[in-house]
């Protein structure tokens, strides 16, 4: 089931309370320092909050997550919420005798004092719709970056901290934000984004990391420098926090819960910066802000004389370079051909100054040229998203991310086949030609860790049960004979219907095949609570290739339910090839507590491009089902961090110490 709806009701009940109540204190406590402070801004409170934010998200990845228990962390967080209480009891108290003030500030204006004047709808508007697209910005940037260019570990905390930072600039003082200046970085910004998703992963990583984040830093300095400029007075702070807010939860929203469900791939990206462009010309029309117009002509203008400087440094033939993109715009343009006509004339309609009218016009000149620069911007996105499209065979979207799966060499009998694609994650292939389509490819070739331990288990084909976390394409089934079985744990349902519609595995495999959806922990305890031990001659865990790693499945009471479905003489072999982090040691910890024989098996010597360099990790109870000469061929000595870290559990578990 999609897991979104139960997330959300399990955060609500379980931290909801405390959230509310420490969010609320933000505008209240700023009410009270107007009432103790008269004539100074609050707003710097709202800059240093978001200070303390920052510091939280850099230090608790980095030291509390890896240094304490998270029985000892739930104990701080209560003692300082204690602590937070009775601070804020203080300086309750310590306004007390400013209470008739506060009661003067709800007489009448008619009384002698000055009521402030009403915030217009559209004011109350911006304030939801700048912290929504800054939003849709942080959270479209964090997925891109984390899952369609680099799977490092907390590289997510680089966008989250720019998001935060612009925040505690343009609340601290007026100076950090100018907007002609960030107007022209804005259009720079995005066009950077625009060529990187345009050339996708062929951009070098610093290129792609810096592109992306600082257009977000920019994107998200306007929307709250724009923010900051459309403050209340103190009186009107709840209302204005509230619908922040409000307008934050709503990108949030868009982004995790209604895009994956509408969606077949991520375009929120291309969506906010469009919304923002649209949005910058819309404050330039309400304030005839001439330094937003100035500054994105200005980075428009740079952008017009760099991109062809750019594009053509390799080649002096500008008519090859124009022939290479015409075939791609036509297709595109042709089927949104009258909307895009209709904008380009209503646009240069507005530009042009009717006879007899007052000189002067700027309104609608610049009503015409935002509409110009949106339609641009739009058709632009339009390519990308359609040229993205094209690319991949097939694309589909859910809670766990977007899965493509794509054909490659299909000019090449003997290479033409198919990949599975989960960000820049390869989850398995498969050649189309009949009689290749039952090799075992990618991370499972006969002479990789799993392929040597199937190979060599005790009890001989036609008579296996064996067990898989993470189904893939299913490869893994090609070693199935007839009488084996198979059961396969698999927490995402759009894998399944990909591995049974694109590729063969499950339906040639000899084997007896069954795939359980959902989370494999939570299924074996069940099978467990049932009293249906599995009984597994050998089980694979293979679901540790990307930065997230769902660590519940490598801890001591993980390991407990493993070997409790598995025969005596069982294997269990982890998959941990992995860029960034060292799963090794976490594995020889877990098998020195339960007194395993732990083999790290290394595979990168392959001779076949269609079989990926590998290591895998083989666990037995019973030392001589792994006292095989073969396996100790491509043995990899232990690790040395062992000893350094500590054993995962349910209550203390970090990757920090585990980074490459």
């Amino acid at each position: 089931d999609d897991p979104v709806v139960g997330i959300l009701l399990l955060l609500t009940l379980t931290l909801g309370v405390p959230y509310f109540v420490l969010s609320a204190t933000g505008p209240l406590l700023q009410t009270w320092f107007s009432l103790a402070h008269p004539g100074r801004s609050p707003y710097r409170l709202y800059a240093l909050s978001n200070a303390g934010s920052l510091l939280a998200l850099i230090t608790y990845p980095f030291y509390f997550e890896w240094a304490f228990t998270r029985q000892t962390q739930s104990l701080l967080w209560s003692g300082g919420l204690l602590v937070f209480a009775l601070v804020c009891g203080w300086a309750a108290w310590s306004i007390r005798s400013l209470e008739p003030a506060l009661e003067q500030t709800r007489e009448p204006a008619g009384e002698g004092v000055q009521a402030s004047p009403a915030v217009p709808f559209a004011d109350r508007l911006f304030w939801v719709v700048f912290p929504a697209i800054a939003s849709i910005l942080l959270l479209a940037t964090t997925n891109q970056l984390s899952q369609d260019i680099a799977v490092i570990p907390f590289l997510w905390v680089l966008p989250l901290s720019l998001y935060l930072l612009t925040f505690i600039l343009c609340f601290d003082h007026p100076r950090w934000y100018r907007r002609g200046p960030f107007a022209a970085l804005l259009v720079i910004g995005t066009a950077v984004v625009c060529h990187l998703l345009f050339v996708e992963s062929n951009a070098p990583l610093w290129l792609q990391v810096s592109g992306y984040a600082g257009t977000l830093f920019v994107g998200c300095m306007i929307c709250h420098g724009e923010l900051y400029r459309l403050k209340p007075p103190p009186r009107q702070l709840t209302s204005y926090y509230l619908l922040i807010s409000a307008g934050g939860a709503l990108g949030g929203l868009l982004v995790a819960v209604v895009a994956p469900s509408l969606l077949d791939r991520t375009a929120e990206l291309q969506a906010g910066l469009w919304l923002l462009s649209y949005m910058i010309g819309m404050v330039a029309l309400k304030d005839r802000s001439r330094s937003l117009a100035l500054g994105a002509g200005v980075g428009a203008a740079a952008v017009i004389l760099l991109v062809p400087m750019f594009y053509l440094s390799a080649t002096s033939d500008v008519l090859e370079w124009c022939s290479r993109y015409w075939d791609s715009a036509v297709v595109t343009y042709r089927p949104h051909w009258k909307l895009i006509g209709i904008g380009l004339a209503l646009g240069a309609l507005c530009l042009t100054r009717p006879q007899g009218a007052p000189r002067g016009g700027w309104r609608p000149r610049m009503a015409g040229l935002v509409m110009l620069l949106c339609v641009a911007l739009g058709m632009v996105l339009i390519v990308q998203l359609n040229r993205s499209a094209r690319a991949a065979l097939v694309a589909t979207r859910n809670f766990y991310g977007t899965l493509k799966v794509y054909e490659d060499l299909s000019h090449n009998e003997n290479g033409h086949h198919l990949k599975l694609v989960h960000g820049v994650i390869t989850h398995g292939m498969q050649f189309l030609n009949k009689d290749q389509s039952v090799w075992p490819s990618s991370y499972y070739g006969e002479s990789s860790g799993v392929g040597l331990a199937i190979k060599h288990l005790r009890r001989k084909a036609g008579e296996r049960h064996i067990g898989l976390v993470g189904l893939g394409t299913g490869t893994l089934a090609t070693y199935g004979r007839a009488g084996d079985s198979l059961r396969i744990y698999e927490i995402n349902p759009a894998v399944e219907r990909i591995a049974r519609s694109y590729f063969t595995y499950l339906a040639d495999s000899a084997a007896t095949v069954e795939v359980v959806l959902g989370d494999a922990r939570l299924s074996l305890e069940q099978e467990r609570d049932r009293g249906q031990p599995q009984a597994f001659d050998l089980l694979v865990l293979d679901a540790f290739s990307s930065d997230a790693i769902p660590i519940h499945l490598l801890t001591r009471e993980s390991m407990e339910l493993y070997l409790h479905h598995l025969r005596t003489h069982g294997v269990i072999a982890v998959h941990i090839s992995n860029r960034y982090l060292d799963l090794q040691p976490v594995v020889e910890k877990l098998a020195q507590h339960f007194k395993l024989k732990a083999l790290t098996i290394v595979e990168d010597d392959s001779d076949s491009w269609w079989v990926y360099n590998t290591t895998w990790m083989l666990l037995a109870r019973e030392h001589e089902a792994l006292e095989v000469d073969e396996l100790y061929d491509h043995l990899r000595a232990p690790s040395l961090k062992t000893d350094k870290i500590d054993l995962w559990t349910d209550d203390h578990a970090a990757l920090f110490p585990i980074l490459r």
